[in-house]
């Protein structure tokens, strides 16, 4: 292969991403001291292009513009030019997001935002198209853009410094979480009543999720739904999660031979993805499987919770324990043919018939393959009939149908591994870890399954040794042996949520510990009495034009959303106050969002109906390598108990005493493994038997 004809400042980064770029004709710079400096001293305005590496429109703006010799060279004269991984880099994204949103009253990626030379954002926008294809999107081209932009920069230079200073202004007070005016705070439970009626009014009841396309999975609203149905009994809250859920996982958005979950669906009946799989959509929807499993008992979810897993493990595992971020949209059809997007997961009937054989007619029946194709001519498997119809209507017995499709699914599976697969940006992220930390955590004691609390307590000590400084101090991202970046409020908070869930599995004080010491660092790094409320930046984070507070629940939970719940169950588990007053502060301050926009605040919504429910704290002592500790554990662990904090205390262990009141002078009885159940630290009398440990936990 001959050199690469152009290199740039990006060759020496580790992001996936931002390698991409590196031999862009265009000078890109990565975020830092060198190139704000530049922009100072030459007079510049600054152009920064966010995105990331599973991003198909990234992808086609840098074949159409950045790869581009001559786009280049406008931007080389006229801008300092910056490439930013969002997922490095959540800070910026905020930021510069929140600036165009503002701007354009929608936002996406890639996002391009033109900035004053001291970060100040101006104008922006996301995907900008070449000349040829202006027209065609009524949109000014991308060189077009460019040239307005510098003109505007030297004659009109004051109109866009006010302009940015208004823009400014308009972050930091969302950032503030401020412009509640008159507004009546009701009681909680009345925020929550409130929030399921209006999900319930935008709920799509033929095809489920909510609102129509694209239709984004939404996982945190889904879980708020099912925490809804636990303490109310509001069966309609089940009816819409389970609709969702089934339709999500017959859909074209499930990879229907491998296994997880793609982006989103373009169109409002789950059948057209965003190809790209995201960790965090799949470590986040693998746990609705496992708790929707727990609660009906239905074995569907836990096939599909269970495909998910094992999808994760075996895509997107580390050899060393930490899971991979994304795949991306696009692959080749084939060898050396250019990237096409879904290329990997679509199929022709040749090619489904040649493959199976005499199953084939059966397995197209079933997954909707068609000579005109649901998809530009080609294939997305899916269901979108019962078994029980199509065996009907071609006369096959349901268990022939299975048959088929198990065997076409396998087939069909291992003849797509022979094809080029996606790209994988293998940076390992905590807080994307720290999801599916708990994923794999929540399976371990639903399904009672050592493979998943192995994975668990392996990823667990790979972020722990990979992704701390010897100071303690947690980072953000890990590729190819090198930690980097400080970490975000998310990134504690998260990997916290984890390490709570972890300890819930298996019991080792380790995890507890280590939760507790991110709590105490969430609330020294991040916490301001004046906001009250987290920043998703430390106080000592590099100074930006504003520090960023993004407190809705985007396509991940905000930092702040998980930092009140991980708080509040260790509060219940250490009896210190002072992280329930604080997760009660961030609650009160965001009460008014949650009324107007539930929507955007699933995770909230979850860690609010904590905070309302009647917690009880669950401290069982015993070994948990004899059957009796088991049977205790299996009486808390296979349901779904939302609103249970547990404890142990295993034999020889001198450490979770000292991190938890619950374990301290408890005993076993008579020598059996024994249960204390307790509501605010006044337990009821020990228990031995499983009958009688579910009858205290129902009371």
């Amino acid at each position: 292969m001959s050199a690469p004809t152009y290199t740039n400042r990006l060759i020496n980064e580790t992001s996936p991403y931002l390698l991409q770029h590196a031999h862009n004709p265009v000078d890109w710079y990565p975020w830092g001291e060198e190139a704000l400096t530049k922009a100072r001293t030459e007079n510049k305005p600054i152009l920064i292009s966010v995105g990331y590496s599973a991003c198909h429109w990234c992808h086609v703006m840098e074949d159409e513009s950045f790869a581009d010799p001559d786009t280049a060279a406008l931007m080389n004269e006229l801008f300092v030019n910056i490439k930013v991984d969002r997922e490095e880099r959540p800070d910026l994204d905020s930021i510069y997001m929140t600036a165009v949103q503002a701007m354009t009253g929608q936002g996406g990626w890639p996002l391009n935002v033109f900035l004053l030379p001291d970060g100040t954002p101006f104008y922006g926008g996301t995907y900008f198209p070449p000349d040829e294809k202006a027209v065609r999107y009524r949109m000014p081209s991308f060189k077009q853009l460019l040239l307005s932009i510098a003109e505007a920069y030297r004659t009109r230079r004051d109109e866009l410094v006010q302009a940015g200073k208004e823009l400014i202004g308009h972050i930091q007070q969302l950032n503030a979480a401020s412009g509640v005016g008159e507004f009546r705070f009701p009681p909680m439970a009345e925020v929550l009543d409130n929030a399921f009626q209006g999900l319930a009014r935008n709920f799509d009841q033929r095809n489920g999720g909510f609102g129509g396309a694209p239709k984004f999975p939404q996982p945190m609203t889904l879980e708020f739904l099912l925490r809804y149905h636990i303490r109310t009994g509001n069966d309609e809250a089940l009816h819409m999660l389970e609709h969702t859920l089934r339709k999500m996982a017959l859909g074209g958005i499930y990879d229907q031979l491998g296994g997880g979950f793609h982006r989103y669906s373009v169109d409002d009946h789950w059948l057209v993805p965003h190809f790209e799989k995201m960790l965090y959509d799949n470590a986040l929807l693998a746990r609705m499987y496992v708790e929707i499993y727990q609660v009906t008992g239905d074995s569907f979810y836990a096939r599909i919770a269970d495909e998910t897993l094992v999808y994760l493990a075996r895509e997107m595992l580390h050899p060393a324990g930490g899971f991979y971020s994304t795949q991306d949209a696009d692959s080749e059809p084939r060898p050396g043919a250019r990237k096409e997007e879904g290329a990997f997961f679509v199929w022709t009937t040749d090619e489904v018939r040649e493959a199976l054989g005499e199953d084939a007619a059966l397995f197209c029946t079933v997954f909707d393959v068609s000579r005109q194709g649901n998809f530009e001519g080609r294939n997305i498997l899916n269901m979108p009939r019962p078994l029980a119809e199509i065996a009907r209507v071609t006369g096959a017995p349901t268990n022939r149908l299975e048959e088929a499709i198990n065997r076409g699914r396998a087939t069909l599976f291992e003849a797509r591994e022979h094809r080029p697969k996606p790209h994988r940006d293998e940076k390992v992220l905590t807080a994307w870890n720290g999801m599916a930390l708990r994923a794999l955590a929540a399976a371990a004691m639903a399904f009672g399954e050592d493979k998943y609390l192995a994975l668990a307590q392996r990823n667990a000590e790979f972020l722990l040794n990979n992704l701390r400084r010897s100071d303690g101090r947690l980072l953000r991202s890990w590729k190819d042996g090198k930690a980097t970046l400080l970490g975000y409020l998310e990134d504690y908070a998260l990997l916290a949520d984890g390490l709570l869930a972890l300890y819930s599995a298996d019991g080792n004080p380790r995890w507890l510990r280590e939760t507790i010491a991110l709590a105490d660092a969430m609330l020294a790094l991040f916490w301001d009495d004046d906001l009250g409320g987290f920043y998703d930046t430390a106080s000592d984070h590099e100074t930006l034009v504003t520090r960023p507070r993004d407190v809705g629940d985007n396509a991940t939970p905000a930092g702040n959303s998980v930092a009140v719940e991980v708080l509040l169950r260790l509060a219940a588990l250490t009896g210190n106050e002072t992280y329930r007053t604080r997760a009660e502060q961030v609650l009160n301050s965001l009460t008014a969002m949650m009324v107007r926009m539930p929507a955007g605040f699933g995770r909230l919504l979850c860690a609010a109906d904590f905070a309302e429910a009647r917690v009880k704290e669950a401290a069982l002592v015993g070994d948990p390598a004899v059957a009796d500790m088991r049977t205790l554990l299996d009486v808390i662990q296979r349901p779904y108990r939302p609103y249970v904090v547990l404890a142990q205390l295993h034999p020889g262990d001198t450490l979770a005493p000292s991190l938890t009141p619950l374990l301290q002078e408890r005993t076993m009885v008579e020598g059996k493994a024994t249960a204390y159940v307790c509501e605010n630290f006044a337990c009821k009398l020990p228990v031995t038997e499983a009958a009688a440990l579910q009858s205290q936990l129902a009371e």
